[in-house]
């Protein structure tokens, strides 16, 4: 959870007057490397927010992120958890050197996503770069899927919520 581009993220969001909760994959909480099966992650995922739902962030509209995976989760369970809004940053739209390969690619879970939504990409990522869509704006910064240019990503963020992201979101 102190990844720079998360800490860059969470940093533009608090000075846009949002208020924040970080939550760690559960796999990382038992201290393995590699992800939980999709249907695990999104589990946990929407079970935490249920619980904050009821308690911290009562009647407020939430925005879900995440960053690799985590924004995979938070683009397939936002219908569900009601998001306002998703923020993905390295979204791995396919595995390395599968990018020619279609069965491979997550690209429907990005387009599944019927609010706005911002992906903050590396340039160079080797998970592939995502297309523009309808609810869906794409923003390249220098780097790879690791995202360590920190300032582009918070002018990145911060430019979204200056875009009028926080007033959709507030009539959702």
């Amino acid at each position: 959870m102190e990844s720079p581009d998360l800490v860059a993220a969470r940093d533009a969001a608090l000075e846009a007057v949002v208020s924040v909760v970080l939550v760690e994959q559960p796999y990382r909480v038992a201290g393995r490397r590699s992800p939980a099966p999709a249907h695990q992650l999104d589990t946990a995922w929407t079970s935490v927010l249920a619980q904050l739902r009821e308690d911290a962030l009562a009647d407020l509209p939430v925005m879900c992120g995440g960053r690799s995976s985590g924004a995979r989760v938070a683009c397939r369970t936002a219908a569900e958890v009601g998001a306002a809004a998703v923020l993905c940053l390295a979204f791995p739209v396919h595995p390395p050197g599968r990018g020619d390969d279609p069965t491979k690619s997550r690209l429907s879970e990005l387009d599944a996503v019927t609010v706005p939504t911002l992906v903050v990409q590396g340039e160079r990522d080797p998970f592939g770069i995502p297309p523009q869509g309808p609810n869906c704006t794409v923003v390249l910064v220098p780097g790879t899927h690791s995202l360590r240019s920190t300032a582009p990503i918070g002018a990145a963020v911060s430019d979204w919520f200056g875009s009028g992201v926080l007033a959709l979101a507030k009539v959702r």
